[in-house]
Formats: structure tokens, sequence, C-alpha cells
């Protein structure tokens, strides 16, 4: 829906409401509203003028008693239909249908009769957070930044998304995040840390009890009004400063663990009391009157200073917890009493706004506590906005009526609007005391920077002294290692000419004694001697060696000869091990395929049993329970339930078998997997333990029909989940269904590979790549088959496919004609829009009516004949919301208007 559409501005209302100015959504005009102002004696003496903001323009002295009238405004939100609503609500129409541009919304009673009723906003439930708050709450904190106290709540239904709207934190997504943290940062971004002061309190009222949420020991705060002026506050609530939207964050996490929720059949997290929390904001500013000193005025030689003004106000935001009944959330004991409770509360509030709207004499305020903290609300002085929740779901219409009425009888109620400010002499001597601070710390910056100085030269001189004394010490080192080698060299010079001279001392000698005829002749004969002695040793050694070598051979021999027939029985030995090793493994998998067997007459027997239960077949399901408590007994000795036999068999040995050479095996293992694979539970274990990969190597290496059909059975179960369906692409699994669904004959085989198919034809991410592995030609090549389950199959991956086509192109990522029409689908899809098989019809003209949505396919649609079949589906269907979506997208489309009115049809 164009973003244009909205406008934030107010619409005309029943009775005796009327808009506020056209020119902004909170401006005020005095012709359009009662004036309640007060006459004009009543003016404080001491009040200053205000100044104009983005969000309202006002005229009246804040401070007095005068005040600016201020409708509460009132915003309706729808939230859509939930998974529980989608199922059992499918053939039944939403209750209320929006009109936003025209700010309305109509009540369905029946099919023929509906109640209009006129908002301030209409938001739909496409509308973002950032577009709620924008309507709803900006004005509200804008009114809060310029003095004036502000409201933001919201009422409804249990699960209408009133937590959702007001409280949600948005760590993941900051797309997500809730009024109550943009108003925080609204705040935060326009005050100054300096002179202004934010702080928080978050509340929750339960059982008629106020507790502090940032403070669970503190669970029973007095609510206290002052006798003056009546405003109320809660002395004994926790005050936190806020600094930066972390520390809020933080505070908003911590009040939403103590808050108190429970599990109802209507919301599974049903908050059970009202969440308050109160921000309070104090601004500093100037007087304008004294801002600037008077030209005419030349008896003073100085300016008159400025008077300081603070300006007090508080933004209340109010998270109701859901009006409920017993009957549909199922409340019980003290759930029961907390339903009570809330109720009270919630009539109580109804009640005080149905007596401002009739401007009743009496106003029960003191009825319930909720009304005493929200006395200025709905009625005083505060800027008030509310959004009211409700849901699509037709079975609620009673609680969703309620509700409409409820937010039309609080816009009838009016507020005064009054700044509340005052003087703060006590700022300029803050002031003072902020500046004296900021030179006493510049002083002390700029006398730490002296010393870091100071310390810094001293470091680097010391540094400096440090790098001498150890260079110093380092050369020293080296002139003495240096002169340890010269005495070293100088040493070893000596000893070497000392050995010289001896030598030389000694030949000269021996010389000498030669001469003389006294020389040692006889040590050389006897040398010579034992040279002979050792040699003749040697060879009697070395040839007791090659005897002993000889010999060993020999041995060798023998022990080889011998050794032949060790050989044989060796060898028979190791055959008889090798046999024994078979046949234990081949019994290992015949107990492992038993156990499976067993698992798969489990999970038969549990199917059948839970669709018997569902059937009422008592008698049946006791005659199926003996057979198998015996099959269960036998193999086990006792009852196994599916997940021990599962845990016992083990995913990993079932797997394994799946690569068994035995034929019967391989496919019962295939079919076992594919019944675990249809639990939920199992297909992340399935795919995680590898099963997905096994199974689309079975479906590429084999031709066997039986195994191609339960493996494409098996990925079809597997194709349900999202993780599973980006890792069949990855690994080509598109690729391979493709094929199988070519090669193909049996109806089963291309049932199952039809489903598969359907199910990766609804995911967005998919899409390029189901045209482009041939997915798409494959699933309307399989209508060759003509069996209907197959075409059942095909229809519904073709009405997922358009669906997902339709959403692509409605958001902008895609343009451009039908990948279905291109692929000449056409033809088909408009043959069998009223197919006799119920399933087949109802996928059909989905897929027509998605295909409808878009201008670019309706010229195609219009020479393809099936602008008649979406007309007759407009008419004739069976269903509601296809007739519904038909009618909408006949009526947004221009060509088919233009050609409708040409053969003049009539919707």
């Amino acid at each position: 829906m164009a973003s244009n559409a909205y406008r934030n501005g107010t619409s005309s209302h029943k009775g005796t409401i009327k808009p506020l100015a056209a020119s902004n959504s909170y401006n005020v005009k005095s012709s359009s509203i009662k004036s309640r102002l007060p006459p004009s004696s009543n003016h404080s003496p001491g009040s200053a003028p205000l100044r104009r903001s983005n969000s309202a323009s006002f005229t009246t002295a804040a401070g007095g008693s005068d005040g600016v009238p201020g409708r509460v405004r009132v915003a309706v939100r729808l939230r859509p239909r939930n998974e529980e609503e989608c199922v059992a609500d499918a053939d039944f129409a939403d209750c209320v249908e929006l009109q936003p541009e025209l700010k309305r919304l109509k009540l369905r009673k029946n099919n023929w009769e509906s109640e209009t009723y006129e908002f301030d906003e209409v938001l739909t439930e496409f509308a973002s957070q950032k577009r709620v708050y924008e309507v709803v709450a900006k004005p509200v904190v804008e009114s809060v930044l310029d003095g004036y106290n502000g409201t933001v709540m919201a009422y409804g239904q249990t699960g209408t998304g009133k937590t959702f709207t007001l409280g949600r934190l948005g760590e993941e997504d900051t797309s997500a995040r809730g009024i109550m943290v943009r108003s925080l940062e609204e705040i935060l971004a326009n005050v100054s840390p300096e002179t202004d002061f934010v702080s928080v309190s978050y509340l929750q009222l339960y059982m008629e009890t106020i507790q502090d949420l940032l403070d669970p020991a503190n669970d029973n705060i007095s609510i206290v009004e002052d006798p003056k002026t009546g405003d109320v506050s809660l002395p004994g609530a926790t005050h936190i400063e806020i600094r930066d939207e972390h520390n809020f964050l933080e505070l908003l996490r911590i009040g939403e663990a103590h808050r108190i929720a429970a599990n109802t059949k209507l919301n599974t997290e049903s908050s059970r009391s009202h969440a308050i929390l109160m921000v309070h904001v104090k601004r500093s500013v100037l007087s304008a009157e004294d801002a600037i000193p008077s030209e005419t005025d030349k008896s003073s030689h100085f300016a008159k200073p400025p008077k300081p003004v603070v300006r007090k106000s508080k933004l209340v935001l109010v998270d109701l917890a859901g009006s409920e009944r017993v009957h549909k959330s199922g409340s019980e004991g003290h759930m029961l009493e907390e339903a009570k409770s809330i109720n009270l509360s919630l009539s109580a509030l109804g009640k005080c706004i149905n007596a401002l709207a009739e401007n009743s004499a009496h106003v029960p305020v003191r009825d319930s506590k909720l009304t005493r903290l929200l006395k200025d609300s709905f009625g005083g002085t505060a800027r008030t906005s509310l959004i009211v929740t409700i849901g699509p779901s037709p079975r609620h219409r009673g609680e969703t009526a309620s509700t409409i009425l409820f937010g039309q009888r609080a816009m009838k109620v009016e507020n005064m609007l009054r700044i509340k400010e005052e003087f703060d002499y006590k700022s300029l001597s803050r002031r003072l005391e902020i500046q004296v601070d900021k030179l006493i710390a510049e002083n002390e910056r700029q006398q730490k920077a002296f010393d870091d100085k100071v310390e810094r030269i001293n470091l680097e001189a010391q540094n400096r002294i440090s790098e001498v004394e150890r260079n110093f010490a380092d050369a020293f080192e080296k002139e003495r290692l240096k002169c340890q080698m010269e005495y070293m060299e100088s040493v070893k010079k000596l000893e070497e000419k000392m050995i010289e001279n001896q030598r030389r001392h000694g030949c000269d000698g021996f010389m000498n004694d030669k001469c003389n005829g006294e020389g040692p002749s006889f040590s050389v004969v006897d040398d010579v001697a034992e040279v002979k002695k050792l040699l003749e040793k040697e060879i009697h050694m070395r040839k007791e060696a090659e005897e002993e070598v000889n010999k060993l051979k020999s041995q060798l021999r023998q022990c080889t000869d011998s050794g032949e027939g060790g050989d044989s029985e060796i060898l028979k030995l190791q055959q008889a091990l090798a046999d024994e090793v078979h046949q234990k493994k081949k019994l290992e998998e015949e107990m492992i395929v038993l156990r499976s067997r067993m698992l798969q007459l489990t999970f038969e027997a549990d199917q059948m049993r839970r669709s018997l239960r569902r059937s009422g077949s008592t008698n049946a399901y006791g005659g199926l329970e003996s057979p198998m408590s015996q099959v269960r007994d036998s193999l086990n000795g006792h009852k196994t339930p599916v997940a021990a036999l599962f845990d016992q068999v083990g995913l990993q040995k079932i797997l394994a078998l799946l690569e068994s050479e035995d034929v019967n095996v391989r496919i019962h293992a295939v079919k076992v997997v594919a019944n675990l694979a249809a639990e939920e539970a199992n297909q992340e274990r399935i795919v995680e333990a590898g099963g997905l990969t096994s199974l689309l190597m079975l479906l590429r290496n084999y031709e066997d029909e039986t195994i191609r059909r339960v493996v494409a059975g098996a990925i079809a179960n597997l194709a349900m989940n999202e993780a599973s369906q980006e890792l069949i692409m990855i690994q080509g699994g598109i690729s391979l269904l493709s094929m199988t669904a070519f090669d193909a004959e049996d109806p089963r085989t291309l049932r199952m590979v039809a489903g598969a198919i359907a199910n990766l034809c609804g995911n967005d991410k998919l899409q390029a790549k189901l045209r482009s592995e041939g997915g798409i030609k494959a699933l309307l090549g399989m209508v060759r088959c003509g069996h209907p389950d197959v075409l059942s199959q095909v229809a519904r991956g073709i009405a997922n496919f358009a669906k997902c086509e339709s959403r692509a192109s409605a958001n902008g990522i895609r343009s451009g004609r039908s990948v279905l029409i291109d692929d000449g689908a056409l033809p088909w899809i408009v043959q069998n829009a009223n197919n006799d098989s119920a399933p087949i019809r109802r996928h059909i003209e989905l897929a027509l009516c998605h295909l409808a949505q878009h201008e670019v396919n309706a010229k195609d649609m219009i020479s393809g004949g099936a602008l008649w079949e979406v007309v007759r589906i407009s008419r004739d269907c069976s269903r509601e919301d296809i007739r519904s979506l038909a009618r909408r997208t006949l009526n947004l489309s221009p060509i088919f208007r233009a050609e409708m009115r040409r053969l003049r049809i009539e919707l």
C-alpha cells in the first residue's frame, strides 16, 4: 500500500467529534473544539509565554490556570493472522476491513452487513514500527519536550500486539523497536546533557498493587495526590537518571524480566499486569521577555540578566494487560484471579471514559488504581494518544467490537493542556559552580600536563643515561673479549714454537746417535714383529667369522624349507579369521536391519494409532495394540518407544546401511530414513549426520525405481525445512530432481519428486535456481503422467512459485513477466482452473490470483483466457478468502477493468 495514502490530519467523526487543524495533526483551532478556557482574570501573574514547536502551535501563556484544549487521539492497528488462525480460520474471511486512505474500518456482522467506524489513523498489518511511532507517539513526545505532560497507551484484546507495539526492544533488528525505545531515543537526542535532566521509573500494576520493576523488593507503592493541584505522584518509585540509549535498554530488559507473564490459549507470553513507564523530563530555558535588553533603557549600563526557567514534563507510556474472556483464555486457579483483576481495572477505565465522553458530573476515578494513575491522561492536562490493537479472526469478533467501541468513546474525551514551568534561580548557581569546576578541572589538567611533561623529560634523560651505560658496557665487553682472544692466540703461537723447537732438538739428537752407531734399531724390529702378530690374529678372526656366516646361512636355508608348510597353516588361519569377521559383520547388519524394521513398524503403528484416535475408533486401536506390543516384546523383551529404539539403533548405523551391497537392505534403510524425516524433530539430525548427502548420492548413482521413489520421498520430507532447502540447492539437488522427473514413469515416483520440487518452490531464495537448473520445466513436464496425485503436487508447486513471485514483485525485488508464463504453464493452468479434484482446483485458483496481481502479466492472461477464470473465481469459488483476493485483484488492475468494461462484465 502506497505510503502517500496516509495523512497526519484527522478525519471527521460521528457525533460531536470534530477534526483538529488540517495543517498538522496536533495544531489546535478554537473553531474545531469547544473551548474550555476560563476567564482571563484567572491567569497566573508569573506565567511565561510558550515557545512554538514543530508538533503543536499554542498561544496560551504557560504556567497559569489557562490551558489549550486537546482531544484524545485514537489510532487502530490490525495484527496479521498468526499460524493458528491461518489454519483454524482458513475458510473464513477477516472480520474487519480496513480503509486506511479514508481513516476508517468496517466491522462485519455477517457476509452482507457491516458497521463503519472512523479513527484518527488506521494502520494495516503491514504498517512498520517507525510508521506507528510517527503517527501515534511522536507528536506527544514533541509536546513533552516543549513542557507538556503526555500519555501514550495501548489497549486491546490479549494477543493483538500491544507489547510488540510499545515495549519491543529490537536488540537484533532496530526496525522492530517499539514506542518506548523510540520515544527515549528522540528525547535523548533533543536534550542537553549539561542543563537538562531525564529520569525513568518502570512499574507494573498487578492485582491492584503497584510494584517497582526496577526494584522487585519494592512491591507496594502508594499513590499520592497533591491537594492543591491534584497531580498524581509515586514518591516510593525508583527514579534512575538516563544518559544514553544503552543504559535505558538495560533498564527495560531488567524490567521485562521482572514483569509477570503467563501462557494462555490466546497468547504464549500473555502479560498479567499493566506496565507503566514514566519518563520525567526537566529542561532549563531562558524567559523570552528578559533575554534581550531594551534599547531605549539608557539608565542602566548593564544588560538585565535573563531569568532561568525550568520546565517539568512527564511522559507516561502504558502497556495495558489484554482484556480476555475466561472461557477463551482457559485461565484457572491463580490465573483466573489475575484475569478478574485485569478485567475489573479495564472496566473501571471504560466507565471513566464513558463519563468523560458524556460530560457526566461524576467521574469514578477512585474505582481502581489504574484510573487514579491515568487521572491526568483522560480529562486532565496531558496530551494523550491511544492505540487500540485488534485481530482479524472472526472468532473474536465480540472482543474486536468492544475494543473499537472503547476507542470511539475515548475520541470524545478532551483534555486541557498546560505547561508546568517555574523560575529556578538555583540554576544560575549551578552554572557558576559548573564553570568553576571546569576552570579547576582545566587547571588540574594543565598542571597534570606540566607534570607529565617533566616526568617525560626525566624519563627520556634516564633512558639516554641507561643507553650510554649499556653502550659503554658492550664496548668494554667487546674489548675484553678481544684481549682474551689475542692472549689465546699468543699462547698458541708460543706453544707451537716450543713444540717446533723440541722436535728440531730431538731430530738433531737422533741423527747424532745414529752417526755414533748407538741408534735404537732393536726397537724397530720389535715393532715389526708385533705388527705381524696382530695381522695373523686378524686373519684368524676373519676366517672364524666367515665360518660362522656360512653356518648361519645353512641354518637359514633349513628354516626356509621347514617354514613353507607353516605358511600354509598361517594362511588357513587367516582365511578362517576373515570368514569369522565377515560372518560377524553380516550378523551385525542383520541385527541393525531387524532393529530398523522394528523402528519402522513402531513408527507406522504410532501413525495409525494417532489417526484412529482422531477418528474415534477405539475398538480398532485396541486391536492394533496387541500385535505391535507382541513385535516389540519379541525383539526387546519389553515395550520400547520410538525414541529409545532410535537411540539403540543409532542414526549413523542406519545411514551406513544406505551403502550396503544388499539391495533389499539398502531399500529398507531408505524407507526408515524417509519415515524418520517425516517428523520435524528428526530432520535437522538427519541433515547434520550427512543423511541428505547420502540420499542425493543414491538418487544420482542408482537407477532402481524403488530406490529412486523412496529416496525422492525422503528428500521431499526434508525439503519442508528451510535450512535443508538451501542445502539441497547447494549440493545440486534441484538438478537431480529435475533429471529424475524427466526419466521416471512410475506415478508414485513422480508424485514424490513433484512434492519435493513443490516444497522448494515456496522458498523466495530459490526462485532463480529453480528456473536455471530446470526445476520449473521438470515440474511442468510431470503433467504428462495425468495421475491426480501428481497433478495435485504440480498445482501446489505452481501456486507456491506464483506466490513467491508476487511477493518479490510487490517488494520491488523482481520485475518482468512471470517465469510460469514464459515457460508455457498458462494454458495448463487455465485448463485445470475448474478441475474436478478439489486440491488441484484450489491451488490453481490461488496461482491465477497471484499471477493477476501484476500488470505485466495482464495482457498474456487476457489473451490466454485466464481473465474469464479469474472472474469465475471471484463469483463461484467455495473459499471466501480466494474470492476476495480475486475480486480485489480485478478491481486494482486498470487493464482488467478496461477489458471487463469492453466485454461488459460486472463483478
